[in-house]
């Protein structure tokens, strides 16, 4: 950023609070978020409360107190633990929300400091750079080639120069060429400027015409519309039992009222209020799991769309490596200095040093103008007290930055950039241009970064200064070099993605050798392919290319676009990362759009699936882990909560077919919900990943959560539980047991079944004596409080009264705990095959 010296020391943090406390937060009415009641009350609607509460009544109307008053005991419960998981969900969402909020750079106690844009209050000075939202309405105190996008306030798509010289007559209304005020949600897109804030919030224009900053629409996720099918079938097939049950019953026992009973007990056991639950739950704390990888999630869609990922387009700089740029080497017609040893710097190359520090903004962010301030230092090259008359930015068609000084001799121009851009600017002959490529490319073949510096002296104090750098007579100074090391953990993480079927491609700016020098350091391969190279390529030989290219080296952001096109035209799942405001158009149309937390511009990371906060390429590749693993998990708990449900359904309808003691009422079936619902969204979701998550090929997006093999699977557990239990069930009916007894052996080896088919379903290949020895916390306390309600149901006798349990001996227990252990050794063993058929 060109020299911008704040007017004040800006308003102490007991000022700011003081006016956040009085004018409120600096932001638009939210759409209504969900407090605790707003929970509560969607809770009570769901059906499966209405069905507690209609079992209530019907018991009531039996004359059984104890039955009504213990399943409404059961429909609390049940709404309780609902609604503690959609509370914790909420929680997590909205402080996914709060990272998520713009950021705003503001004068505080004197320091320069990021805040949420929320929190900006009147009177803050605001830093105003390229890409950067404006977070409130302000007036200008300075400006350095500013350019607005306003069209969110007006409508107009072409952006207006900001002046802060302007009269105070200008009309205080977006829309203004030359005009000093700027007003919140606009978009800075070129030079950079200090303002100083005069509205907030609603008073702001933004405010005052009620619009919404949501400019891109989120996608729904593909996992929510499978999950609307399944819930809609089960639904229909559920109400259609139920119906048909009640008509049997009442036909054939000829007890209506019992019959309204057992066919709420029939659709409490197939409604399928655990998809929906399952859903929220996972993708609210998949969110939070990937924000512990220091990796914000913006779309859930992303979350389920992270497995699938088969191309990953990485930059260089910040990602792969650390961003902590060093000068390295400065070398001009004589001097060829190399920083090895410790050696010193020698006097030939200060005039080089001085001209890039000149070139630089007075006051450094970049790491490289940081890395030029640091090196001027250690040089002794004095910094000049006088601000720069005019500062150029970089430019899509020039990559070249420069500051104009008034000097004793008239006015003269400091320029640095890239080694093209700088010698097109010096019009170097061929013989000279090609002697000093040779030394770029010497140094870039080291990995180093290189840019050339040069210097213009041809005008005179208060002439008019041309539009663009090209109107300079630029004559070349020299060249300095930079190193940026490669993040340690990068190359293990590239391994990790060739293992997993990931592409890895680098996407950077940079020099070709150097680029490929940082390739190579990170172990990607394959060819380079440059940006005009790829100017020339028609797409169908462009999409050939990318097939074999592993590195792309300066490539134009716009460039960037046609490249995620390409690749999805060719059936890759492309993720491709970004941080500047021409990055936005490629990270929006890519599948898994990832923005910079930390050096991003505002309107990247709004069309950005993903941010990573701390701008590193393993926190990517572990998001990448974990979205096989919450995908993984979530297919665990489909499948599940479909294998539960069939011997529950059939045991309810078995009885009435053939004449057998009914096992199930109302409160049974409550009863199992209290198990399955916290193993299906808690134990389940909090699963370790499978062993094998990074070493298999990235899962085709188009597939169903549950194709029709895992579909099967799911009704082969179900089928293969009902069939014992259905056995146990004949068995000891024709054996002569009491109906209470029947009841008790048959729902105890229900319960231990289910417990089996929970650790079935933890992984698609270990056992579950394997999987025992995984931690989970959740699955040991769900595994205790089972044990502790079975058994009060079972030895306590006003408890066995309310389940109509007959008091079970050793040998029956002994029975109930064949029939868990056949169930889950015949389930390992059909998995066993299954999987690896």
């Amino acid at each position: 950023m060109p020299n911008l010296a704040p007017p004040t020391s800006g308003l102490t943090s007991a000022e700011a609070a003081a006016r956040l406390k009085a004018d409120g937060y600096n932001e638009l009415p939210a759409p209504a978020r969900r407090n605790l009641l707003r929970i509560l009350f969607d809770v009570v609607r769901q059906p499966m409360f209405a069905l507690l509460l209609a079992g209530g009544v019907v018991y009531l109307l039996l004359g059984d107190r104890l039955e009504a008053i213990l399943l409404l005991v059961f429909a609390t419960f049940s709404v309780t633990i609902t609604w503690v998981q959609e509370n914790r969900s909420e929680r997590v969402l909205e402080t996914l929300r709060s990272l998520a909020s713009p950021r705003a750079q503001v004068m505080r106690d004197g320091k320069r400091v990021f805040i949420a844009g929320r929190d900006v209050v009147r009177e803050d000075v605001l830093f105003l750079s390229e890409g950067d939202r404006v977070a409130a309405d302000a007036t200008l105190v300075s400006a350095h080639d500013l350019l607005v996008d306003e069209s969110l306030l007006t409508g107009e798509s072409v952006a207006v120069h900001k002046n802060a010289r302007a009269p105070a007559s200008v009309v205080h209304a977006p829309g203004g060429e030359g005009s000093p005020f700027v007003f919140a949600g606009t978009l800075v897109v070129r030079g950079s400027g200090l303002a100083r804030v005069h509205a907030t919030g609603l008073s702001s224009e933004m405010g005052k015409i009620g619009r919404s900053l949501q400019t891109i629409e989120t996608e729904q996720p593909h996992v929510q519309s499978q999950i609307r099918w399944l819930v809609r079938d089960f639904a229909i097939f559920g109400a259609a039992a139920g119906g048909l049950t009640v008509v049997l019953f009442g036909l054939l026992r000829g007890s209506w009222l019992e019959a309204v009973l057992f066919g709420i007990a029939i659709g409490m056991s197939l409604l399928p209020e655990e998809f929906p639950l399952v859903t929220t739950v996972f993708m609210a704390m998949g969110a939070w799991r990937i924000s512990r990888a220091q990796v914000l999630t913006r779309r859930t869609s992303a979350i389920e769309t992270l497995g699938a990922t088969t191309v990953l387009c990485t930059d260089k700089t910040g990602t792969l490596t650390e961003n902590r740029m060093t000068v390295v080497s400065i070398s001009d017609h004589d001097i060829a200095w190399r920083r090895e040893g410790g050696t010193p710097l020698p006097a030939g190359a200060l005039a080089t040093l001085e001209a890039a520090l000149l070139a630089s903004p007075r006051e450094a962010s970049d790491p490289i103008d940081l890395a030029v301030h640091a090196m001027a230092d250690v040089g002794g090259v004095a910094k000049r007290d006088a601000p720069p008359v005019r500062a150029y930015g970089l430019r899509p068609d020039l990559l070249a930055m420069a500051n104009v000084y008034d000097e004793p001799a008239g006015r003269a121009c400091f320029a640095k950039g890239a080694f093209e851009a700088i010698a097109a600017l010096c019009r170097l002959p061929p013989q000279r241009q090609a002697g000093i490529a040779a030394q770029v490319d010497a140094l870039a073949r080291d990995g180093i970064r290189v840019l050339g510096v040069a210097r213009a002296e041809s005008f005179p104090a208060g002439a008019d200064l041309p539009e663009t750098l090209r109107g300079f007579a630029f004559r070349y100074v020299g060249l300095i070099g930079f190193s940026d090391p490669l993040r340690v953990e990068v190359p293990a993480a590239v391994a990790e993605c060739r293992t997993a079927g990931v592409r890895v491609l680098m996407v950077t700016g940079d020099y070709p050798e150097t680029a490929r020098a940082i390739a190579r350091q990170a172990g990607i391969g394959g060819e380079l392919l440059t940006g005009n190279e790829l100017e020339g390529m028609s797409d169908a030989a462009l999409a050939g290319a990318l097939r074999r290219v592993g590195v792309l080296a300066r490539i134009r952001p716009e460039q960037k676009l046609r490249i995620v096109q390409c690749l999805k035209a060719d059936g890759e799942v492309v993720a491709m990362t970004g941080d500047g405001v021409n990055d936005a158009p490629a990270i929006k149309a890519a599948h898994i759009g990832v923005a910079m937390g930390g050096r991003g511009t505002d309107v990247a990371r709004e069309a950005s699936s993903i941010v990573l906060l701390d701008g590193d390429f393993g926190s990517l590749v572990k998001t990448i882990r974990l979205g096989r693993r919450i995908y993984d998990n979530l297919r665990k708990a489909m499948e599940y909560i479909v294998a539960v449900h069939i011997p529950i359904a059939g045991l309810a309808l078995i009885p009435l077919f053939l004449g057998l003691p009914l096992i199930f009422t109302p409160i049974h079936i409550a009863f199992l919900e209290m198990v399955i619902d916290p193993a299906c969204s808690i134990v389940l979701e909090a699963e370790a990943e499978e062993a094998d998550v990074m070493r298999r090929p990235p899962r085709d997006p188009r597939s169903p959560l549950l194709p029709r093999r895992r579909f099967a699977w799911a009704l082969l557990q179900g089928a293969t539980a009902l069939a014992i239990l259905a056995g146990l069930l004949i068995a000891t009916a024709r054996a002569g047991f009491p109906a209470g007894d029947v009841r008790a052996v048959v729902f105890v080896s229900l319960i231990l079944v289910n417990l089996g088919l929970i650790l079935v379903n933890r992984s698609f290949d270990s056992s579950p004596f394997r999987a025992l020895m995984k931690p989970n916390a959740a699955l040991r306390v769900l595994l205790a409080g089972v044990a502790l309600v079975l058994a009060a149901a079972i030895f306590w006798p006003p408890a066995r009264t309310l389940f109509r349990f007959g008091t079970l001996h050793w040998d029956d227990l002994a029975v109930c705990l064949a029939a868990g252990a056949v169930s889950l050794c015949a389930l390992e063993a059909i998995k066993g095959r299954w999987f690896r058929a």
